[in-house]
């Protein structure tokens, strides 16, 4: 059922329950969300989709595990988590997640891209590169980066854990120049609500040995590639509510806050 009717920033909005994602077939320039950001913010950090589910719905992505238990990177198919040290390890398939997107990610456009520095910088980059009428944008970038800039949470224990509080507590860390692969999506403001409005990146080192939520970088020398994303799939677990997304100056300063650090 919609969440939206019609269009929200050029991009198709449908629901589905845990029961339908599993019939969902995925398609070119389709995402596939796990729950909403608005459920996160509200607490509900814990969803009914597993990772082997999620993986059926794309194989380029980034989300968290239940309970925010690390930086989820989904890249060639394969489900990474980055731990509060940095440290990478492999997602079992039976792993849940409260919150993911992912699409069957086939590039469109691409370009080379050397000697920019920071993270405004870089995504300016494929912003240039994007469709001018792209309302929602998934890129990979293939890169030797000379440094980056990334946080990673720890599992949440509380009785009543929040995002801004895990996020509060929040370990940065910075790795030297090395070989790495950069995920994500643009979002535009109107999707707020369902999604994080303009950029959201994860990063993890060719080896997959360290990663996390990406904060800033500088890129020596590298490729980026892109696929418009005109429709997006969101499976809502039972007993979640699901508002209508849109702009919310508050809550874009809190996200920009917690996820950004700006």
């Amino acid at each position: 059922m919609p969440i939206d009717d019609g269009l929200i920033g050029g991009i198709r909005v449908s629901r589905l329950r845990r029961s339908e994602a599993a019939d969902e077939v995925p398609n070119d320039n389709e995402a596939f969300q796990a729950s909403t950001l608005d459920a996160l913010l509200r607490g509900e950090l814990r969803g009914d989709l597993t990772i082997g589910e999620l993986l059926q719905q794309g194989d380029l992505g980034l989300g968290t595990l239940n309970l925010l238990d690390g930086e989820l990177i989904v890249v060639d198919g394969e489900a990474l988590v980055a731990r509060v040290d940095g440290t990478v390890e492999r997602v079992p398939d039976d792993a849940r997640t409260p919150f993911a997107v992912v699409c069957p990610f086939t590039a469109e456009r691409e370009c080379a891209i050397s000697a920019v520095d920071g993270f405004d910088a870089v995504t300016a980059v494929v912003d240039e590169l994007a469709p001018p009428d792209a309302a929602c944008v998934a890129v990979r970038i293939d890169a030797r980066i000379a440094w980056a800039h990334l946080r990673s949470v720890a599992k949440q224990t509380q009785a009543s854990p929040t995002l801004a509080a895990a996020v509060a507590a929040q370990v940065e860390f910075d790795i030297g120049e090395t070989d790495a692969t950069v995920v994500g999506f643009r979002f535009p403001r109107d999707a707020a609500g369902l999604e994080l409005p303009g950029w959201h990146l994860h990063l993890v080192t060719a080896d997959r040995s360290a990663g996390g939520h990406l904060l800033d970088l500088g890129v020596l020398e590298g490729r980026i590639t892109i696929e418009r994303q005109t429709e997006l799939t969101v499976q809502v677990p039972a007993g979640v509510d699901v508002g209508r997304a849109g702009a919310d100056a508050r809550r874009d300063a809190a996200l920009d806050e917690m996820e950004r650090g700006r």
